[in-house]
């Protein structure tokens, strides 16, 4: 599994952590930046990431800023990308298994550091449902 992660400067922390996580589990991972704690403007990171995740270059995605809206809002601009944000396992859950969601978001200043992680563990181990919900995600493009 390949897995894409980006987001701003509020979500650097968390990021390297999660990267760590993923790493120890064999997951290879990608970090499309910021690398710094430094106020950025997150599209510029956010757009490579889901162009990658468009392009089937990876399986998933990871964004990670404080309130993550601002990178959620960003990514699903592109018409391959269902993006979900996510505070709780439940949600990162039934995002996957319901909406197919390819990008998952975390809001970093809202939930604890153990609890994202368990968050992207969460997205990363729930497959897709497909049946009622294939037909309903194929209508979700413009």
């Amino acid at each position: 599994m390949k897995i894409a992660l980006g987001g701003d400067h509020a979500g650097v922390e968390y990021k390297k952590e999660i990267i760590s996580q993923l790493e120890s589990q064999g997951i290879e991972t990608q970090d499309f930046g910021p690398f710094n704690t430094h106020s950025c403007d997150y599209p510029d990171f956010v757009h490579p990431l889901a162009l990658a995740v468009e392009r089937n270059d990876f399986d998933l995605g990871i964004i990670i800023c404080g309130s993550g809206n601002g990178v959620a809002m960003t990514v699903n601009k592109h018409q391959g990308i269902r993006c979900a944000l996510a505070w709780d396992t439940g949600l990162a859950e039934l995002a996957r298994s319901h909406n197919d969601a390819n990008i998952l978001s975390i809001p970093a200043r809202y939930v604890s550091l153990e609890l994202a992680k368990e968050i992207a563990d969460a997205f990363l181990k729930t497959d897709f449902e497909g049946g009622r919900h294939q037909r309903r995600v194929a209508k979700i493009p413009c």
